[in-house]
């Protein structure tokens, strides 16, 4: 039964080829873009996915600012300042933290031989490395043994090594960081960097060491990430508990500053999943006009064939197998016109390859950039849409077939 329609449905294309390929190029140009449009979304998420990750997509940081609500008597405009205490009270009371580092930041003159640059020298604990996602070009990182040594040690920005040392070796030389010595013991791999920013131009020295430089007893900031999901509960306990050590209120919200990645990139995403769906309107709208050209040529083909459908019911075709036979033939239409447009697509994307995005605005930014993907899902989501175009194409036509009069229908001329 069904090797018979199919064998009908391909003789019936056969009878006028032309406008069949035509029809098959039309649906072939819909899914094609819908597959295609699909995966620029799919592409879009993915890289505001991996520039959070090039910077911890769950680093959280604290910093001090200025009251501007009164509470507990004070008045407004009071300066909050962190100390060592603030970081032994969010160890204490945000059990979800994974890893927490102080930090102080300083400009600085760096001396390296004959060569002499004003660079930003950042004192962390280890754990901003694991927060900040940060990959060594060369050598180690900071550890806790730097830390509790005292150890003059420094981590170059893969910027600050090439002004440094054009090309030389660094690890194991020595630098003068403002006079006091420092040695070299690693090499941060590149990383995003917008416009005059100057994260690649960073050298990273051990907190502990950062009192050579300048005064400790406050803290810059502080950098955390943690365990799970929710965000939203971990800076909450943060600001909480940090109103009621420095006795500002918790909704003063400039009486310190609080960066969530994640929250930034949950913005994100609402904005990734709009354009997701606007590109698969779009799509199914270009695929849709693919089905008219698919209902159009299947009207034609009804109205050549009405003599033919007659004396098919002449002879005791039932109503369902006439709508079946011109269902068959348009879903065969619709499933060789979706296989051209996938292989279509995939050509496209593979001598597309990615597309600019962040790389227009950032060095280092080639994860950034958007990458044309013909993901397994993108491929379910289009051939689905593709179905329902199709069947609702076809279905017009199938049930005025379906239903001709077989007296008239043998009368037709």
């Amino acid at each position: 039964m069904h090797r018979d329609l199919l064998h009908q449905a391909f003789s019936a294309m056969r009878h006028d080829l032309r406008k069949t390929v035509l029809t098959m190029l039309g649906m072939a140009w819909g899914i094609a873009t819908v597959v295609l449009l699909l995966a620029y979304g799919d592409g879009f998420g993915s890289a505001i996915n991996n520039i959070f990750q090039s910077f911890g997509a769950k680093a959280v940081g604290v910093f001090p600012g200025r009251t501007t609500l009164e509470a507990g008597g004070n008045k407004a405009g009071v300066p909050i300042r962190f100390t060592n205490d603030d970081i032994q009270l969010l160890e204490n009371v945000v059990p979800l933290i994974r890893h927490i580092s102080r930090q102080s930041e300083k400009q600085s003159t760096v001396v390296a031989g004959t060569r002499s640059f004003s660079l930003p020298i950042t004192a962390i604990d280890p754990p901003a490395g694991v927060i900040w996602n940060l990959d060594m070009e060369e050598g180690r990182f900071l550890n806790d043994e730097d830390n509790l040594a005292h150890r003059r040690v420094a981590v170059l920005g893969y910027d600050a090594r090439a002004k440094l040392f054009s090309g030389m070796d660094p690890f194991g030389m020595d630098v003068r960081i403002d006079g006091v010595s420092f040695r070299i013991v690693g090499v941060v791999s590149a990383r995003m960097q917008e416009g005059d920013s100057d994260i690649n131009r960073t050298v990273y020295i051990p907190f502990s060491v950062m009192d050579a430089l300048q005064d400790t007893r406050y803290l810059g900031g502080i950098w955390l990430d943690y365990e799970g999901l929710d965000h939203d509960k971990v800076t909450k306990t943060i600001r909480n508990s940090l109103a009621m050590a420095h006795n500002f209120k918790p909704e003063d919200l400039r009486a310190i500053h609080v960066f969530d990645a994640q929250k930034q990139l949950a913005q994100f995403n609402i904005i990734t999943m709009g354009l997701k769906i606007l590109l698969a309107f779009i799509g199914t709208i270009t695929l849709g006009i693919g089905g008219i050209g698919l209902m159009n040529i299947m009207l034609v083909s009804v109205t050549q064939r009405t003599r033919e459908i007659g004396v098919e019911k002449a002879l005791g075709a039932r109503r369902r197998d006439i709508l079946f036979q011109f269902l068959a033939e348009a879903m065969v239409i619709t499933a060789v016109g979706g296989v051209l447009g996938i292989l279509l697509s995939y050509l496209v994307s593979f001598s597309v390859g990615s597309l600019t995005l962040y790389s227009a605005m950032a060095q280092h930014a080639d994860a950034g950039d958007i990458r044309l993907i013909v993901a397994p899902k993108i491929l379910l989501i289009a051939v689905t849409i593709l179905a329902v175009v199709g069947v609702i194409s076809a279905m017009f036509p199938a049930m005025r077939a379906a239903n001709l009069d077989p007296i008239e229908a043998l009368r037709y001329e």
